[in-house]
C-alpha cells in the first residue's frame, strides 16, 4: 500500500463513496477507508433515497444499483389512542423519476456504491479504523489508520454523526441533546406478496409513512416504509427526552407498534433486525464548520440532515456534499493549495446548492417540531375533529367552522396556539 494519496476519504457511506468516486473519475489518487469489514456493515440497514444527486453523478443508477422499491405512496398519519387520521398521496411513478425516492438496504447499497468508487480507481480499504489525524506544521497531513501513518494532501471526513475527525480538528463541539435525535429501528420480515396486498402495491411500487403522536408526547415521530420482502419501522426522538424522563428506547418503539394503525401492517411478521443510531436534527444552526487546512467535513459528520416533520432527508444531502467536497479538492489540486483559504470554496458550493439552501429555508423548523403540543394535543385534536365529522348522534350537527373552534378552544390555549402558529409559519 502506498503511503501517500491526493485525498483520503474516511467512511464509505453515501457521502464518502460519492467523494471517492468523483475524485477517482477525475484521475486523483484517493483512498477510501471504512471501519466495517465491508461498506454498509456499520449502518442501520435501510432508508429512503431521493436519487437526484446520485443520478447527476451516475446517470440512470437505478439500472444497476440494488434498490428495494420505488416510493409511489406517501402518507402522513396522526395517531391518538386507537384512532388515526391519514393523509395519503399516491401517484404512478417510474424509476426514471429519481426525485420521488427509493427504499434501499444500506448494507447492499453502500457495498454497490463503494464498488463503483473502486472501479473508478479509488483504493478501498475496509476493516481499518482511523485513530486520528496526522499533523504537520499545524496542518492536517493525513490519518493514522490501522497502526500506519498514511499521508495525503487533504482528508475528507465522512465518518458519521459522531465524527471524531471533525472533533479533533475542532470543527465541532460536543452534541447538544436538543440538536440530536435517537433513531430506534426494526426490520420486520414479511413475504413480498403480503406486503403488496397490505399496502395496495404492485411490482416494485413502495409506500412510506410518517407518524405524529406516537412518541409519548416527546418531540419526535415514527416512520414505516416497505422494502421488497420486509418492512422498516421505528421512531426518532430528541435526545433531550432521555435526559429529562425515565424513558427507554425499547419502550418507545413497542409503544409505537401498539397502535392499531401500525400493528395491522406488522401482523405475522418476524423481527430480522433491531438497531439504534444518532440523527443530527439541529438544522441549519447546528451545521459544523465545514473546512480547515487539509480537511473537509461531509454528510452526517457535518450535520447535513433536513427534518421537516413529514420528511427526513439525509442520503441525498450526503451524496451532494461528497460531490461538492470532491470538486473543491480537484480545484485545490490544480492550484496546489489545500489551505483553508482554498478549501472554503466547498462551503460556497454547498451554499449555491439545494443542501444549504434547504437547510437555511427551514432553519426554524426544529423550533416548531420541538413543540410538545405537536406531539400530543394536535394529533388528538385532529382525530377528535374527524371522528365528530363522521358521527351521527341524533342531535343537530354544528357547522364545520363552529365545531373546529369549539374543539380547538377545548384542547389548546389561545397563547399556545398563537405561539405554534408563528413557529409553523417561520419553520415550514
Amino acid at each position: 500500500m502506498t503511503d501517500r494519496f491526493d485525498a483520503i476519504v474516511v467512511g464509505a457511506g453515501p457521502a464518502g463513496c460519492a467523494a471517492a468516486y468523483s475524485l477517482a473519475k477525475s484521475g486523483l489518487q484517493v483512498m477510501l477507508v471504512e471501519r466495517g469489514r465491508t461498506p454498509g456493515e456499520k449502518n442501520v440497514s435501510g432508508g429512503i433515497l431521493f436519487g437526484q444527486a446520485l443520478h447527476d453523478l451516475i446517470p440512470n443508477f437505478w439500472e444497476q444499483a440494488p434498490l428495494e422499491r420505488r416510493i409511489t405512496s406517501r402518507c402522513l398519519t396522526f395517531l391518538s389512542g386507537k384512532s388515526s387520521v391519514t393523509v395519503d398521496h399516491t401517484r404512478t411513478t417510474s424509476k426514471t423519476a429519481p426525485h420521488d425516492g427509493f427504499s434501499v438496504n444500506r448494507y447492499k447499497f453502500d457495498q454497490w456504491f463503494a464498488k463503483q468508487a473502486e472501479e473508478a480507481g479509488a483504493m478501498l480499504a475496509p476493516g481499518i479504523r482511523v485513530d486520528g489525524l496526522l499533523w504537520k506544521d499545524n496542518k492536517i497531513a493525513g490519518v493514522c489508520a490501522g497502526g500506519d501513518e498514511v499521508f495525503s494532501d487533504v482528508v475528507i471526513a465522512a465518518d458519521g454523526v459522531n465524527s471524531l475527525l471533525a472533533k479533533e480538528a475542532k470543527l465541532r463541539k460536543d452534541h447538544n441533546p436538543h440538536e440530536m435525535g435517537l433513531g430506534i429501528k426494526e426490520v420486520i420480515n414479511l413475504p413480498r406478496e403480503v406486503i403488496e396486498e397490505r399496502f395496495n402495491l404492485s411490482g416494485e411500487e413502495g409506500a412510506a409513512y410518517s407518524f405524529i403522536g406516537c412518541t409519548k408526547g416527546f418531540p419526535g415521530g415514527g416512520f414505516l416504509y416497505t422494502n421488497l420482502d420486509s418492512l422498516s419501522l421505528g421512531v426518532v426522538v430528541h435526545l433531550s427526552a432521555f435526559s429529562k424522563a425515565a424513558v427507554k428506547a425499547p419502550d418507545l418503539i413497542e409503544h409505537f407498534k401498539s397502535y392499531p394503525s401500525v400493528s395491522r401492517f406488522l401482523r405475522d411478521g418476524d423481527l430480522l433486525e433491531y438497531s439504534a443510531h444518532l440523527v443530527p436534527e439541529g438544522g441549519y444552526g447546528a451545521v459544523t464548520k465545514l473546512y480547515t487546512d487539509g480537511l473537509l467535513v461531509t454528510g452526517d459528520a457535518a450535520g447535513l440532515t433536513l427534518n421537516v416533520g413529514y420528511a427526513l432527508e439525509g442520503m441525498n444531502f450526503a451524496i451532494a456534499s461528497g460531490v461538492a467536497a470532491a470538486q473543491t479538492v480537484e480545484r485545490a489540486k490544480v492550484i496546489g493549495d489545500f489551505s483553508k483559504h482554498s478549501l472554503k470554496r466547498y462551503e460556497q458550493i454547498l451554499k449555491d446548492s439545494f443542501v444549504l439552501k434547504d437547510l437555511k429555508t427551514f432553519q426554524h423548523a426544529p423550533a416548531f417540531l420541538g413543540s410538545p403540543r405537536l406531539h400530543n394535543t394536535y394529533p388528538a385534536l385532529v382525530n377528535n375533529l374527524v371522528t365528530a365529522l363522521f358521527s351521527s348522534r341524533g342531535v343537530p350537527r354544528p357547522k364545520l367552522l363552529t365545531l373546529l373552534i369549539k374543539m380547538v378552544l377545548g384542547e389548546a390555549s389561545i397563547p399556545g396556539l398563537l405561539i405554534d402558529a408563528v413557529k409553523l409559519v417561520r419553520g415550514l
